[in-house]
């Protein structure tokens, strides 16, 4: 819907006089002018206005309220919820979502803005007791009211460059229903100066930070394991060819067999990569001689301290301000990785320059295929997610650190391009000016494309938005809009560490299969499995409802009980127990009939390895009844997890003496969880996260038609 009767002129001229008189806040009467212009006035029948800026708050508890911020993260924001003097204690008591829905101005239109609200408590407690024509009302003012305020916020957003002025807040509070009448009773306006938008970075320059040709390191160490030598053991021992590597060491010709040179200047070609592993102290002359030298094409900045103290900040600020006019030049400069950063490992690139020695972390391939990407403020979130589950075993792992130069959108946008990627997981303690708004815009380009984008932002309360200002030199927006947009955008955004860790497995396991529905089966020879599995098909955010088998489905059941003479003891339902008395044979057939069933879309089968009907041993004293038997589910589901279209979620509830029968299933492709709870609960997020994900691409689609 767009709203042909916005007066931008007339709108920019009121705050241009509001701006002669050094204001920033108008008066309330000023504030009524930008509704009239807007054409919302007559919408909103708008009260009388006084001389005093901000809304006159009235106690009315189906009071609604309608705004436009401006975020550093995100820029323009619009947003609409409860309101009245009570709508704080509201929006403390309710979950994200349901007092009050936020999103980006460029991610919706009015229709679906509207419907976002008619989900929330807001909007329900404003029409439970109204007659059909004062909710037509309602809806039909809200419609009208979202349209002007998309458009507003777009116009006057900071990042809109031609934009005259930012509007750091529009906001209409309390609007209310009388007798039939929509009804504005305050309406509150602030404004600021437009901000001046970073020069973009030559994106593309980032192949050749993961895919370098030529690599140059500077700190290392010729007579002991610092930073700088661990960093050129990896790059080596990665499989990197040595004679495309150079040490910048005077004094030395060559270190571990990589030959040395004295300085930048003394190069004979331009550098892919340049790894700087030196301290913090020399780092801002030597990114002043890269710049003059035009020595390599992109930088990667491991020290700390540029920019996470309160005593580097300046020095940083001004580092980035040199970074930012090199961009100027007409092959956008070199790009920088960091600081503050753990490294890159490329397998395509063939070169691993994290500091961590591989004894600690080996970098060994488990999944067939690798497919997808990891990328991490943090290089101890990323090393020690992996350290716990080696199964996530990304193609690329990028530690972004402090973002002094290349960001957090700049990756993602990268890799939203990438064919052989189908995942992109990202741990994100804080955006850079406006570049939650860029990274919105490439999740979005991301999910069109078809990836699956997994993020764990951090600053989900006042301690830890308080901490992340002492790491990577973060400075952490709003959690709750943050989370909005970028589900908005179609990222599946996590609640914690677990959750991200579970998801971005899960979804390089299954993201190549159909996801039709939201119907799940669910099996197991162990009760309380199939009992966990019904209790957490619900999340907050979604949930799956066990699936109606099909009549051909419960008689092809009822007949595998029968043939395992477990007729007399069990009967067929979802979720289906099996009994404890049921073999591999039992369990794979059954999984294939509920995987085969019209009516299902997903299955979860709990393999039961305790039971001693099930050949789950590594080493058992039954010879033959092992994992390495044909006839072991070990073996047996590999094919049927394979050629299956739908989901199959297998689940292994056992201790450790059970690692070689998951190994097993997992390194040939097959979804594990050693967990009940968690793999269901794992498999409802990213269900609702993929058929969110088929909404945006069909209406994205039909916008482009």
């Amino acid at each position: 819907m767009t709203n042909t009767k916005i007066n931008f002129s007339a709108i920019t001229s009121i705050l241009e006089k509001a701006a002669a008189t050094e204001r920033k806040e108008l008066l309330e009467r000023e504030a009524y002018q930008i509704l009239d212009e807007a054409g919302i006035g007559s919408t909103l029948n708008t009260a009388t206005a006084g001389d005093k800026p901000g809304p006159d708050a009235v106690s009315d508890r189906n009071a609604l309220s309608v705004s436009i911020s401006n975020t550093r993260d995100f820029g323009a924001i619009i947003s609409a919820g409860v309101g009245g003097i009570d709508a704080g204690i509201y929006v403390e008591g309710l979950r994200n979502g349901q007092a009050v829905i936020s999103t980006s101005p460029e991610l919706c239109d009015a229709g679906e803005f509207l419907e976002l609200f008619k989900n929330t408590f807001a909007y329900k407690q404003a029409t439970h007791s109204t007659q059909a024509r004062e909710k037509d009302i309602l809806d039909g003012g809200l419609l009208e009211i979202s349209a002007a305020f998309i458009e507003i916020a777009r116009f006057y957003s900071a990042t809109n460059p031609d934009a005259p002025f930012v509007l750091q807040d529009l906001t209409i509070n309390p609007v209310i229903i009388r007798n039939g009448v929509m009804i504005c009773e305050g309406v509150y306006c602030r404004f600021g100066e437009p901000v001046a938008i970073p020069i973009p970075r030559p994106v593309a320059k980032i192949d050749k930070l993961l895919h370098p040709t030529s690599i140059g390191i500077i700190g290392v160490s010729g007579t002991k394991m610092n930073f700088g030598r661990i960093i050129l053991n990896n790059i080596i021992n990665s499989g990197y060819d040595i004679n495309k590597l150079t040490i910048i060491k005077p004094g030395d010709e060559e270190i571990d067999g990589v030959k040395c040179a004295p300085d930048l200047k003394s190069l004979e070609y331009k550098l892919d990569l340049f790894v700087v592993a030196v301290t913090a102290d020399v780092v801002f002359g030597l990114v002043d001689e890269v710049i003059e030298t035009d020595a390599a094409e992109t930088v990667m900045l491991i020290p700390g301290g540029l920019g996470e103290t309160q005593k580097s900040r300046e020095q940083a600020m001004a580092m980035m301000a040199k970074l930012n006019e090199a961009h100027k030049k007409a092959d956008g400069g070199p790009i920088f990785l960091g600081g503050n950063c753990l490294g890159v490992v490329s397998h395509p690139g063939n070169y691993d320059s994290w500091f961590v020695p591989q004894e600690r972390l080996p970098r060994t391939q488990y999944k067939q295929k690798r497919n997808s990407a990891f990328i991490s403020q943090s290089g101890a979130f990323m090393i020690t997610r992996l350290s716990k589950n080696p199964w996530m075993d990304p193609l690329y792992m990028v530690a972004t650190g402090n973002q002094n130069d290349i960001t957090h959108s700049d990756m993602l946008n990268y890799f939203a391009d990438r064919d052989e990627i189908d995942v992109i997981g990202l741990y994100i303690e804080g955006f850079k000016d406006l570049d939650g708004f860029a990274f919105a815009k490439a999740v979005r380009s991301a999910v069109v494309n078809g990836k699956d984008i997994i993020v764990y932002k951090a600053g989900q309360n006042t301690p830890g938005r308080n901490s992340t200002f002492g790491h990577t030199a973060s400075i952490a927006g709003e959690y709750e809009i943050c989370d909005a947009v970028l589900t908005r955008a179609g990222a599946i955004v996590t609640n914690d560490f677990s959750d991200f860790a579970d998801l971005f497995y899960m979804a390089g396991c299954i993201h190549h299969k159909k996801i039709n529905g939201n119907r799940l089966a669910a099996i197991s020879g162990a009760g309380f499995e199939t009992v966990g599995m019904a209790d957490n098909s619900q999340t907050e955010e979604y949930s799956m409802q066990m699936a109606e088998f099909d009549q051909s489905t419960m008689e092809r059941l009822a007949k595998i009980l029968k043939a395992k003479k477990l007729d007399a003891l069990m009967e067929v339902r979802n979720p289906f127990d099996i009994n404890p008395g049921s073999d591999d044979e039992a369990h794979l057939l059954c999984t294939a009939a509920a995987a085969e069933d019209p009516n299902v879309d997903a299955v979860v089968v709990g393999l039961d390895p305790i039971s001693p009907m099930m050949r789950t041993m590594d080493k058992s004293s039954r010879p033959g009844f092992d994992i390495h038997s044909d006839e072991s589910i070990a073996t047996t589901l590999i094919k049927l997890a394979s050629d299956c279209e739908k989901p199959i979620i297998g689940i292994i509830e056992g201790g450790t003496i059970y690692e070689a029968f998951a190994k097993k299933l997992m390194g040939n492709g097959v979804c594990v969880f050693r967990a009940t709870e968690r793999g269901v609960r794992c498999l409802v997020t990213y269900t609702g996260a993929r058929l969110r994900a088929d909404k945006i691409r069909k209406n994205n689609q039909r916008s482009s038609e």
